[in-house]
């Protein structure tokens, strides 16, 4: 027994003196991962006929939607199937058409599950159609906490927690009916299986996220490798997901993602050193900081003089002129570096910027042996950056 794609007037003229019925399974949702196709009488078929619920009379027609995969069942097991949309008329005298539309692995799994394929046109005690939903099936919510994550930014290890959302397709429905869902009275919801994926997503993604962080990226950069993330799943869930299930992670994304509480302290001090490893930075910081005692001592209940005195005491040990160092040695090597930038204009304006501001000429470039141009001035390269040849 088996399927034969349908004309579209075929249903009129492929055993009309027989009763006929029309399978078809209305658009599933993302809640339904399986169907059992209904049953509508074809117009001007014998209507005084008694037919059982869970037998396919031969001659039937079965519509095939897209996004969907329909297999039929014979007691149980699996006779026939088809990806590809359309029409068909199940016929009992026809061995599997086992359309599998360029799918891997459907027919091996069919092979691999032990499913019958031909019954001498014998009608069985049980016979039902499937309907299978092959479309992404997304907003599956998730969460992880506690996660050790080695930051590539900052250099140490820090624990993580983040939630987000991943999506799954039905990739082998073949495995999918056989192992989970298996002969069922109307539909098979997606909220059966989610805890239960869900606590293997949660699972895995600690061992993925350890290897993320093995390309020395931040935490916060996270969020920009999902499809690597969601790679790594696939590789991690293979065993439980895809041979067995049929099941594949199509896409993977944090709504967020955050350093524990002490992590988070680190990471707020190294950041405020690294600012402060700017000299006028730093010397701004001090003058600020010089500022704020100056006030604190004006406003001393014992009046401002104890306070002005142990500033006295202060400044003695050097803190007065820091920032006036910090602040000097910053604007020392701004200077420095304008002077290694000054060009002399056609016009004699002496400038910095790679336009004159007097009569806005171009500064002017070299050229080397190689074509290469380069700047000229106190700024110019010794050797080509190209070729290597000395400048001169």
């Amino acid at each position: 027994m088996g399927l034969i794609k349908a004309a579209s007037e075929a249903i009129n003229t492929v055993l009309a003196d027989q009763w006929k019925e029309y399978l078809y399974c209305d658009a599933m949702n993302m809640d339904t991962l399986v169907q059992k196709g209904e049953v509508r009488v074809v117009e001007g078929s014998s209507s005084n006929t008694k037919r059982s619920d869970n037998i396919i009379t031969n001659g039937s027609k079965i519509a095939v939607n897209e996004g969907q995969f329909m297999i039929v069942v014979e007691n149980g097991k699996i006779v026939d199937f088809t990806a590809e949309p359309g029409a068909y008329i199940y016929d009992t005298k026809t061995e599997p058409s086992l359309f599998d539309s360029g799918w891997k692995g459907l027919k091996e799994s069919f092979i691999k599950v032990g499913k019958r394929f031909v019954y001498g046109g014998q009608t069985e005690n049980d016979q039902r159609v499937y309907f299978i939903n092959t479309k992404e099936i997304m907003d599956n919510k998730f969460g992880v906490g506690d996660v050790p994550f080695r930051d590539g930014e900052f250099g140490f290890t820090m624990m993580i927690k983040g939630y987000g959302a991943y999506s799954y397709k039905i990739t082998n429905p073949v495995m999918f009916y056989s192992n989970v869902t298996a002969n069922v009275v109307d539909n098979f919801k997606k909220d059966k299986i989610d805890p239960q994926l869900k606590a293997e997503v949660q699972h895995n993604l600690q061992t993925v996220l350890g290897r993320i962080a093995s390309k020395n990226i931040a935490y916060d950069k996270i969020p920009l490798y999902t499809k690597e993330i969601a790679q790594e799943l696939n590789k991690e869930l293979t065993a439980d997901w895809n041979e067995i299930r049929g099941l594949s992670i199509v896409s993977v994304g944090f709504s967020s993602i955050t350093p524990d509480e002490e992590s988070a302290k680190k990471i707020a001090q190294l950041q405020e050193a690294r600012v402060y490893a700017n000299p006028q930075m730093m010397g701004a910081r001090l003058g600020a900081a010089q500022a704020t005692a100056m006030e604190n001592a004006a406003a001393n209940e014992s009046g401002a003089l104890p306070g002005f005195i142990g500033m006295g005491l202060a400044q003695q040990a050097g803190g007065a002129n820091a920032a006036q160092f910090l602040n000097a040695q910053g604007g020392q090597q701004q200077q420095q570096n304008a002077a290694q930038n000054l060009w002399s204009c056609k016009c004699g304006s002496i400038n910095t910027a790679k336009f004159c501001g007097e009569c806005g000429s171009q500064k002017p470039e070299a050229a080397c042996k190689c074509g290469h141009k380069h700047s000229t001035g106190a700024d110019s390269p010794k050797f080509c950056p190209e070729c290597g040849e000395k400048l001169t």
